[in-house]
Parts: C-alpha cells; structure tokens; sequence
C-alpha cells in the first residue's frame, strides 16, 4: 500500500483558487488510480475526483464540475486537485486515497480506498 501526504489546504475568499498535492512514497504510484474525497463537519465523507492509474480518464462530482481539476503526475510520485471559483460550501477537509491495488479503478467510495492521506483543511470564507 501507498504512503499519501496531501499538501496545499489553506484559507481562501469565495472566488479564489487553491492547488492541493498529493504525494505517494511508492515507486509503483504510477500503477494505481487516485481519487481526492472530502468531508465537511457533520458530514460523510464525499467523493470529489478521480483520475485513472494513466491520467487518461477523470471523473467529477457534480457539485466542483467546471471548477475542479485533478491530474496525476508519474514522474513525480504526485497527484493534483486544482481548486478554482471556489465556493464557502467546498469548506471541508480534503483527502487523497488510492485504489487497494495497482491497476484497478479509482475509489469512488470510501469503502473502496486502500490508503488514505492525512488530510488538508480547505476553509473559503465568503
């Protein structure tokens, strides 16, 4: 299993843009897809992107289409969320989490992750 580290939470005003990294300790990162998830207080943790093991496919929820970015970079161990326009309601701490496997599809649940990151705090105030 993969070691995460995510990187990049902060404070930002409604409107504004963060960038959140995710970093993997292991050399086979390249094998797994990646999903960032989120959970605000009081709240389940929701899924928020994923991309495929070679970044070809990415998926979004509804609510960050249009707005949200994930990329994956091999090279360097490291996934991306690119946070644009955003809103108070992406208020939330942000997770990275692989597959349980190489080669398999991203989680799109909780119960599907095989590692999990620390997590970063997100705070948009309006």
């Amino acid at each position: 299993q993969l070691q995460l580290v995510e990187s990049g939470g902060g404070l930002v005003q409604a409107g504004g843009s963060l960038r959140l990294s995710c970093a993997a300790s292991a050399r086979t990162f390249g094998y797994y897809g990646m999903s960032w998830f989120r959970q605000a207080p009081g709240k389940v943790r929701e899924l928020v992107a994923t991309i495929s093991w070679n970044g070809r496919s990415t998926n979004y929820a509804d609510s960050v289409k249009g707005r949200f970015t994930i990329s994956k970079d091999n090279t360097k161990n490291t996934v991306y969320l690119q946070m644009n326009s955003l809103k108070p309601e992406d208020t939330a701490v942000y997770f990275c989490a692989s597959g349980r496997s190489p080669w398999v599809i991203a989680p799109r649940l909780p119960t599907e992750a095989g590692s999990w990151g620390q997590g970063t705090q997100v705070t948009v105030s309006s």
